[in-house]
């Protein structure tokens, strides 16, 4: 019964609100909308127009065994920003002591190349430090540019060390990155499920994360073994080699 109430409210409500063509074609008067038959009107058009939006995540988790030498590891880790080695001067670059520009490796989406460009902040903690996301700037086809005022991004690299329960000689260095990214979907795409455009996504930065991190660990540890060792010249070790 309430079924079928409510569908009759429905109706009527359509036909108050939305006269028919025969009705405006024989009408004598002008046609006036009512303010809340206009408003409804607007919002419709406004959701039929609106761009839609795509939402990436990913999140990543790695952890490495790093025996202690001479100097130990939470002393390396303690060391302020402006100490710290690029590790790698082919994809990284410093700006400033806390500042760090880098640079990922080109990526496919879809049938398009992209290269993204990562202004990153390291704030410094008891135990480790703290990698944000300031901004990120796309590179690659016009297409691909085009998309840096439809998008924002956040990152943010947790990294930590503590101590092995088992072997006091040893340590465990964690890194745990999150990256959101939500984008108006290009023209191009918008023949293309959501739910596909997404999925997609995600594979791209956790493939990014899966690539990148373990590959960051074992520059961190590399630069560790080097700093303990008594080499203070912060020199970077990395080749930019994937």
């Amino acid at each position: 019964m309430a079924s079928g109430s409510s569908s009759f409210t429905s109706t009527r409500l359509s036909t108050l609100l939305l006269p028919s063509k025969k009705a405006i074609k024989t009408l004598k008067t002008p046609l006036y909308l009512s303010t809340a038959s206009f408003k409804l009107l607007c919002v419709q058009a406004s959701a039929t127009n609106s761009t839609p939006k795509a939402r990436f995540v990913a999140r990543r988790k790695e952890s490495v065994s790093v025996r202690q030498l001479k100097r130990p590891l939470i002393e390396y880790m303690s060391l302020p920003a402006s100490q710290y080695s690029v590790l790698d001067a082919e994809r990284i670059e410093r700006i400033d002591d806390n500042t760090f520009r880098c640079y990922v490796y080109r990526l496919k989406f879809f049938n398009f190349e992209v290269c993204p460009v990562l202004l990153v902040r390291v704030e410094e903690q008891p135990n480790g430090c703290c990698i944000k996301l300031l901004s990120c700037k796309l590179e690659g086809s016009p297409i691909v540019a085009a998309q840096n005022d439809k998008f924002d991004a956040s990152m943010v690299n947790q990294i930590s060390c503590g101590t092995n329960q088992s072997d006091l000689l040893v340590q465990e260095l964690t890194s745990d990155a999150v990256i959101k990214v939500n984008i108006e979907v290009p023209f191009a795409f918008r023949p293309i499920p959501l739910g596909m455009i997404e999925s997609t996504g995600n594979q791209v930065i956790e493939q990014i994360l899966r690539i990148m991190l373990p590959r960051f660990m074992a520059q961190l540890v590399k630069d560790y073994q080097a700093w303990a060792s008594g080499d203070s010249s912060r020199q970077p070790l990395g080749t930019g080699e994937i």
